[in-house]
């Protein structure tokens, strides 16, 4: 085998922000698709800092809108990516600019956790931020992962106790994006089990783990969505891609990692240490 011919693995780009601790978004994505052997690749938004000396209130610092252009551009022109995962944009104009750079791509996987309220933002910039994903980012979307409020928001439900309930603002939520929908109940619902629902407009599958705790474990959403993504990009059917994306955040729950933050933190090697 000559040297151009060798195997390579499959490449995903993540476009979200880093929390820094490790526990959620970009650095999470990355480990993430390291984990289920896929080369990963990050755009930055923006960077989320705690205050140890103000309850761990966030702090958020975006990255400028070229810099991010100029990291879209970069890495779209280095490799023929087999999927984008979108986690945590910020604001109304990193929306428009990654919006852009999607539209131009055209990424045949293209996996949106719909981050709708960024902590540390005003409530008014935070609804702002909500509007241009819905608006510009969401119709992209070919798979799409939100959680239980997000659940709420996109669908237009009042409320969301049950996973008959969960089944109906996935059906919603495909048929008002066209997307192909994970929709998290997680702790949210009552019950011995953490309860995800799939639904792709046809395929209708609830996906089921024991609870560990009650209380969400730090990048367990950021996991779920960059573990749909590599599965995606490995060539995986969408299902497939949900089951072993359901499989490795539930390992690394088991596996979290405690630390002086107020919560714990998923870690990726869960998946791993239990194969």
């Amino acid at each position: 085998m000559t040297e151009n011919s060798r195997p390579q693995p499959p490449v995903a780009m993540t476009i979200a922000g880093s929390e820094v601790t490790g526990g959620a978004g970009a650095l999470a994505d990355i480990k993430t698709f390291t984990s289920l052997g896929v080369f990963g690749s990050l755009a930055l938004t923006c960077i989320v800092a705690f205050d140890p000396e103000n309850d761990w209130a966030h702090r958020l610092t975006p990255v400028d809108q070229e810099t991010l252009a100029h990291q879209l551009q970069t890495i779209s022109a280095a490799y023929d990516l087999d999927a984008v995962k979108i986690g945590m944009l910020g604001s109304p104009a990193t929306i428009h600019t990654v919006a852009q750079a999607m539209t131009d791509l055209k990424p045949r996987h293209l996996v949106l956790d719909p981050v709708l309220i960024c902590k540390g933002q005003e409530p008014g910039a935070a609804l702002d931020t909500d509007q241009a994903l819905k608006a510009e980012v969401l119709p992209l979307a070919t798979f799409v992962t939100p959680n239980h409020f997000e659940s709420l928001s996109l669908s237009g439900m009042d409320s969301i106790d049950n996973v008959a309930d969960l089944k109906e603002a996935a059906k919603r939520i495909h048929d008002s994006s066209g997307a192909t929908v994970l929709a998290k109940g997680g702790v949210r619902l009552s019950g011995p089990d953490a309860v995800d629902v799939f639904y792709d407009g046809s395929e209708l599958e609830v996906l089921s783990e024991p609870k560990v705790g009650e209380v969400p474990v730090s990048g367990a959403g950021c996991s779920l969505a960059a573990a749909v993504a590599a599965e995606l990009a490995k060539g995986a059917s969408e299902i497939d891609a949900a089951r072993t994306a359901k499989a490795f955040v539930s390992a690394g729950i088991r596996h979290r990692l405690d630390s002086r933050l107020p919560f714990e933190s998923l870690w990726q090697g869960g998946f791993a240490a239990e194969s």
